[in-house]
């Protein structure tokens, strides 16, 4: 770093921001103390006054970061506990009205509509509605809230897409809460909003409870707003254009909008490891100023004047691609780099990335908490930093493939770490997929596109014509992209790693790519000594190996260094995709997929097994396809398979599904979709439903084996596991040999659990009649073995009943947990998955009083989130999610 102040101060920065983050008050007074010991221990210790300048750049970058993080962390808290003198669990869910302005862009998705509302007042006198005069003592604040429109019409939804940025409204609604994260390591939306300094959520029903004029002020905000007009007449004259899928994926391509991409393309993109392609990123900025300064070159614009008009044009691209952190960053390093090669000064692209840097983070410390950010600024930094070291080892390949293979190659290393930490998931071929694509798309479909949308601006017939043509290049990349997602063994599932293993990889990346550098310019030297500025002739021209001279003795020591080096980084590599080690302890993980159940069970020796899946119920009718959103919330895509993967679930052994409806069924189609499954579990009979047909035929598409569990069948994973299925019965029948039931309730696949001698009981959503046909079984089968009941407390209780934890029954629907069954049973703990607020009242207070009677202690997933009980012999260990009590 020694010449480079910028660079070590932003490093600093950035650390200090971090530190800031993860800790607060006297813990971050602690590590600075710790920090400033070493610090100045180390000036101590040194004489080298490079290195002291350093470290006191360093010290005052990391202390004044953290001083900065703390005040605007301090800054960001919600204001409406204070201005209405009330608690905010008591705002939570009550009614006000409040006016304020639109501050983001307006999106009409299906039968809701979202924007940020920058409030300015709130009332709480329910006799004013929106349409009548505030009161005068109106409670005055500066508040930015989520405001969630749900739209009760077509003709409602027409109106809100007139909103605009910048109008000013009044509302009539509901303040809430946003939700938590609440399953261990799942998306918290509330700490999301909380990086845009928002606190709550508006909820307001129908537009006749939005009232929006236009402003007649002129504000930053009016420019917003005609960037809005104009992003969306761009989409537009987009889908004139090109037709779908293309309108959608050009729209991602070209401006930055990707909210109509076609989902399957996007998953299909995803999983490649190109959806960068579709977000606005430096590509695209590279491409938009390289073909500014062509074009004005051929207007024989001087060089200066043409650097300063492109310089000046940059930020209306960042407007129009949609300002994400991605293309900011990339817009502020074209900036600094167009102002150097005017003045030629700060040539070094560290130093202009770290500018780009250090000015998002003071501008908004919370950027660097953004994916697209940390994404944008790694890979930058890496190319610049590994792409010299690699491109040597290249040497053998022609120089443009060699050049390209580079870039890419160090790209994909880059960012492997952070690709994993945030989506779980590498495929081996991305390499090629980027390899291939990106050079494409970015010299051929983008190029075309562009000039597509501008010819159509002018003369529609002349855009179609080039659309059609950047369409064919399309459906190639389509059908590329889906040839290679035809191998799903190359798709790794990972666990997020630790920021500790991020680290260590990026040092050995370095270390392993500068010591084979080393060691290749070290076989050099085996021709005649050289020295100084000597050169050598190898492979037909002349390369200088000053700066790598290293005198042959040492030669032998560069082979077995390198290869301890190789060796350590593939061992960290291995060690963070092994599966994780729970020590011979079993594992039950009852997930909150609100109104539904979802089960996972990790036996002792590892493996996996997933009880049901969750799923989104809909009860819309055909003539409300207008509701239909774009991307609909799905929780087996939304909640369950990031979560399986982000604990690093490489397949899944099993899968049970209990019963075929919806929301224990639905969400398991995105987990054979995205998981490797060995076998596959159901109660025997189909629903008749398209969503279960699809989920068998995908079963069967995929060669997973189907079974169908029945009374008195049993499983072992290991040896230390045990499932004995208690229902359905098995029947036996010359009909159909999959027969279709309606009341899948009674049909549910019940079993007992034995896991390092803990028991546990599943039952679905079995009914009363389900768990009387189990007991009656259960006790004919005592009695032919020559067992009887014995009395206790006045009670009969059956030598095989008796479990530790109970999963009740159907959601703690009324019509299931019978006193019997609980009698029988005698769990010490029960776990109820239900949704919050849910429809249909469950849990029912005759379930809850029942269990409460039995001095059962009670867990639910409303209240507490995901419940996870961990199984050695002889103990349960218990913890959940969150801290409601019940």
């Amino acid at each position: 770093m020694k010449g480079r102040p910028l660079i070590v101060w932003t490093a600093s920065w950035l650390v200090g921001s971090s530190i800031g983050y993860v800790s607060s008050g006297f813990r971050l007074f602690m590590i600075w103390s710790g920090i400033t010991l070493l610090v100045g221990a180390a000036g101590f210790m040194s004489r080298k006054r490079s290195l002291l300048r350093s470290l006191s750049i360093a010290w005052i970058a990391l202390t004044l970061s953290c001083v900065y993080w703390e005040l605007n962390d301090a800054r960001n808290v919600t204001e409406l506990p204070e201005a209405l003198v009330m608690e905010a669990a008591d705002i939570n869910g009550m009614s006000v009205h409040g006016e304020g302005k639109i501050v983001s862009s307006v999106n009409v998705d299906g039968d809701r509509a979202d924007f940020q509302v920058d409030l300015s007042s709130v009332w709480i006198r329910e006799n004013v509605g929106i349409g009548v005069s505030a009161p005068e003592e109106l409670t005055q604040i500066h508040e930015r809230v989520m405001v969630q429109v749900k739209l009760q019409s077509k003709e409602q939804q027409k109106a809100a897409g007139i909103w605009q940025r910048g109008d000013h409204v009044k509302l009539s609604g509901t303040l809430e809460l946003p939700s938590t994260a609440r399953n261990f390591g799942s998306f918290d939306y509330g700490k999301y909003l909380n990086t845009q300094h928002v606190h709550w959520l508006y909820k307001v029903k129908g537009t006749p409870n939005v009232q929006a004029s236009a402003s007649s002020l002129w504000s930053t905000l009016t420019i917003f707003r005609w960037n809005d007009k104009v992003r969306n007449g761009l989409g537009s004259k987009i889908e004139q254009i090109f037709q779908e899928p293309h309108a959608g994926y050009m729209k991602g391509l070209l401006i930055g909008m990707q909210d109509d991409i076609d989902p399957e393309t996007y998953s299909q993109f995803s999983q490649l490891g190109l959806t960068h392609i579709l977000a606005i990123s430096g590509m695209h900025v590279a491409v938009y100023v390289a073909s500014l300064l062509f074009i004005l070159s051929l207007c024989r614009v001087t060089r200066e004047k043409a650097l300063l008009i492109v310089m000046i044009l940059i930020p209306v691209y960042v407007l129009l691609s949609g300002v994400s952190p991605s293309v900011v960053r990339a817009g502020i390093m074209g900036m600094i780099g167009l102002i150097a090669a005017r003045k030629g000064w700060l040539k070094d692209g560290m130093n202009i990335l770290s500018a780009a840097a250090l000015l998002m983070m003071m501008w908004n410390p919370y950027y660097m908490l953004s994916v697209s950010f940390q994404l944008s600024f790694l890979v930058t930094a890496g190319l610049m930093l590994y792409v010299p070291l690699v491109n040597p080892l290249l040497a053998f390949l022609p120089k443009r493939f060699a050049a390209a293979a580079g870039v890419t190659l160090i790209a994909q290393l880059v960012s492997f770490p952070l690709t994993i930490y945030y989506f779980n998931q590498f495929s081996l071929l991305s390499f090629a997929a980027n390899f291939i694509l990106v050079p494409l798309i970015t010299f051929l479909t983008l190029p075309l596109g562009t000039a597509a949308l501008l010819f159509g601006w002018i003369w529609l017939p002349a855009g179609t014509t080039l659309g059609r043509i950047t369409e064919w290049l399309n459906d190639g990349t389509f059908w590329l992209v889906r040839w290679m997602n035809g191998y799903p063994q190359f798709i790794t599932i990972w666990r997020s790693p630790s920021w500790i293993w991020i680290c260590a990889y990026f040092i050995l990346l370095y270390l392993l790519l500068y010591w084979a550098n080393r060691y290749r310019l070290g076989q050099k030297d085996r021709l005649p000594a050289l020295n100084g500025d000597d050169t050598v002739e190898l492979g037909g021209g002349q390369q200088s190996i000053r700066a790598w001279h290293v005198p042959v003795h040492q030669n032998y020591k560069l082979p077995s260094f390198l290869a301890a080096i190789m060796l350590g980084l593939v061992f960290l590599i291995y060690w963070e995709y092994r599966p994780a080690s729970l020590h011979g302890a079993g594992l039950i993980q009852f997930l909150d997929v609100g109104q539904g159940d979802s089960i996972l069970i990790t036996t002792p020796e590892g493996r996996h097994i997933l009880v049901d899946g969750g799923g989104t119920v809909s009860f819309r009718k055909p003539q409300d396809d207008w509701k239909d959103r774009k991307k609909p919330f799905e929780v087996g895509a939304k909640v369950l398979v990031p979560l399986l993967k982000q604990r690093g679930i490489h397949q899944l052994d099993a899968v049970i599904v209990t019963h075929g409806d919806q929301d224990h069924a639905g969400g398991l189609q995105a987990v054979l979709d995205q998981i490797p499954v060995k076998a596959l579990l159901f109660n025997g009979t189909l629903t008749g439903t398209a969503s279960f047909n699809k989920l068998m035929d995908t079963a069967l598409d995929r060669r997973i084996p189907v079974y169908a569990a029945h009374q008195g069948m049993e499983l072992r994973p290991d040896e230390h596991t045990e499932l004995l299925f208690l229902s359905p019965s098995l029947v036996e029948s010359d009909e159909a040999p999959v027969p279709i039931e309606k009341n899948q309730n009674h049909s549910s696949t019940a079993f007992v659990l034995t896991m390092n001698e803990g028991r546990f009981l599943f039952t679905g959503d079995m009914d009363q009649a389900a768990e009387e046909d189990v007991l009656h079984s259960r006790v004919q089968h005592a009695q032919a073995s020559g067992k009887t009941p014995t009395v206790a407390g006045g009670e009969f209780e059956m030598p095989e009943g008796g479990v530790d934890v109970i999963k009740i029954a159907h959601h703690g629907s009324k019509s299931s947990t019978g006193e019997d069954w609980l009698h029988y049973w005698r769990p010490k703990a029960a776990v109820i998955s239900a949704g919050v607020n849910n429809l249909y009242g469950h849990p029912h207070a005759d379930v809850v009083e029942r269990i409460t009677a039995e001095k059962i202690q009670l867990f639910r997933t409303d209240l507490n989130g995901e419940v996870q009980v961990k199984v050695t012999p002889g103990k349960l260990l218990t913890r959940y999610k969150l801290n409601s009590v019940q």
